[in-house]
């Protein structure tokens, strides 16, 4: 009979899953808010898209230095240094005054939410060893599932009520809680001796993605070609090809790029860039169709939304099992098949469009994502020697984060440039249908890498746990 998992462990596990859990609400419960935040701040949504994006952003850059912050400061002050950060983000985006604002605001809150992901899983692996650890990570797969299923309703709940700040504001007694909670079970320690931080790559890399999505969105906007923006893409390019020379000759880059001369690596990583821009591209039109198409209130269109979230539990809970029958690639497959009908099923909207079938479409949605988001991450640490696996879990998280920001701002590009002169809900309908293609196409582009998945062999070191939710993606 395996031991029980000691009170001091389930203690710590409580009080940082607050933590995370708390970052994943805020996150899905943001899409269900963009509609009311383009009426209340009058701005299009191309700048309100942002809100989104500039957090997505944010997240992929913090993600490499969440492993440096733990070895220089200890995992206790790194925690609550990300918690403290996460809690004046909530609050200043809480008082935004204008579209610009918020955005700013939401570049401190992904600071602080960016980190809690990573820093939450490596406490948790360096207290849970061996068969333990397979524990712990079933146990807290049950909660870490339940965000993407209750924020959109808690989100409409919030926006119909007291309105959209308070889906910031309501974080500060929950992040007080969570502060109080780790302040008295995360265990002190001397940090170690962490390698040097990659400032230079850091520099490089976090301002050319931005431009890059920048100039990405400007697109179709009137100037859009102008000099500002072509002078800000080719920056973005320079700076990218900049980083790039300089993660394959720095000994310990913020992204290991060299990763990608592995097979399996290259093709999972694509996957994952390609699936988050699928997912995200969806769950962000969906809401906002229900709410200008049919005119629903957000806590409908949260309600609505909440299926995507039991498709997904659904999915990451079973792909395990059947990639080891079949093999991951076949589970991959089918999984952007799924994906790639989805899309195709939403280009078809138009006002008459039923809503239960679209509940079924929405569930089908998680299921997909989930049969593909499985079988990449086997990609990922399949035959990674263990002093890689910390690098190859940053570079798959950058590419998801990454890949979720470019999904937000190709549909969002789309939407705006077909639903111009939409005046009517037939042909705002249309409109939402057209922007529909850009996912399909993503969703189609998924089964090319996935052809070159191959089922594992014996490994150098055993993979960590799947993660169990999408990362933060809006």
């Amino acid at each position: 009979m395996a031991e029980k998992i000691p009170r001091s462990l389930l203690a710590l596990i409580g009080a940082t899953l607050l933590g995370v859990f708390l970052v994943q609400m805020d996150s899905t419960m943001v899409n269900i808010a963009l509609e009311s935040l383009r009426r209340d701040f009058g701005a299009d949504l191309g700048t309100v898209q942002w809100v989104s994006t500039s957090y997505l952003l944010t997240m992929a850059a913090m993600i490499p230095v969440a492993g440096w912050a733990i070895d220089r400061l200890g995992s206790r002050a790194a925690w609550l240094g990300a918690l403290a950060v996460f809690t004046l983000g909530s609050l200043l985006c809480g008082l935004a005054w204008s579209a610009e604002s918020l955005i700013a605001m939401r570049v401190v809150q992904g600071v602080g939410g960016g980190m809690l992901l990573p820093l939450f899983q490596t406490i948790i692996a360096r207290q849970a060893r061996g068969q333990e650890l397979g524990r712990v990570m079933a146990m807290i797969g049950v909660p870490m599932l339940l965000g993407p299923v209750l924020g959109p309703v808690l989100g409409g709940v919030i926006v119909d009520g007291p309105g959209w700040r308070w889906i910031f504001l309501v974080n500060l007694p929950i992040c007080a809680a969570a502060v109080w909670a780790a302040a008295r079970v995360l265990p002190r320690e001397h940090p170690s001796r962490p390698a040097p931080l990659d400032v230079t790559g850091l520099a490089l890399l976090s301002p050319a993605l931005v431009a890059v999505v920048w100039s990405l969105s400007r697109i179709g906007d009137d100037g859009g070609l102008g000099p500002a923006t072509l002078v800000t893409a080719v920056g973005g390019v320079i700076l990218l090809a900049g980083f790039v020379r300089h993660a394959l000759r720095a000994a310990e880059p913020i992204v290991d790029l060299r990763l990608f001369a592995g097979r399996d690596f290259t093709a999972a990583s694509i996957m994952m860039f390609l699936a988050m821009a699928a997912l995200v591209g969806n769950i962000l039109l969906i809401p906002l169709y229900y709410q200008r198409v049919h005119g629903f209130t957000p806590l409908h269109a949260g309600l609505l939304l909440a299926p995507n979230g039991l498709g997904s539990a659904v999915s990451l809970t079973l792909a395990g099992r059947l990639m080891s029958r079949v093999g991951p690639r076949a589970v991959a497959l089918t999984g952007s098949l799924v994906l790639l009908g989805v899309a195709l099923a939403f280009t078809q909207l138009t006002t008459g469009t039923s809503q239960w079938l679209l509940l079924s479409v929405l569930t089908l949605n998680g299921v997909g994502f989930g049969a593909v988001l499985v079988p990449a991450q086997s990609g990922v640490y399949g035959g990674q020697p263990r002093a890689a696996v910390p690098h190859a879990t940053t570079a798959a998280r950058v590419f998801q984060q990454v890949g979720a920001s470019v999904g937000v701002t190709v549909v969002i590009l789309a939407l705006r440039h077909s639903a111009a002169g939409a005046h009517t809900p037939d042909t705002l309908a249309t409109a939402f249908g057209h922007a529909f293609r850009w996912t399909a196409t993503a969703a189609a582009l998924i089964t090319l890498p996935a052809l070159y998945l191959r089922r594992p062999a014996g490994t150098a070191a055993a993979a960590p746990e799947p993660e169990l939710a999408p990362p933060a993606s809006r």
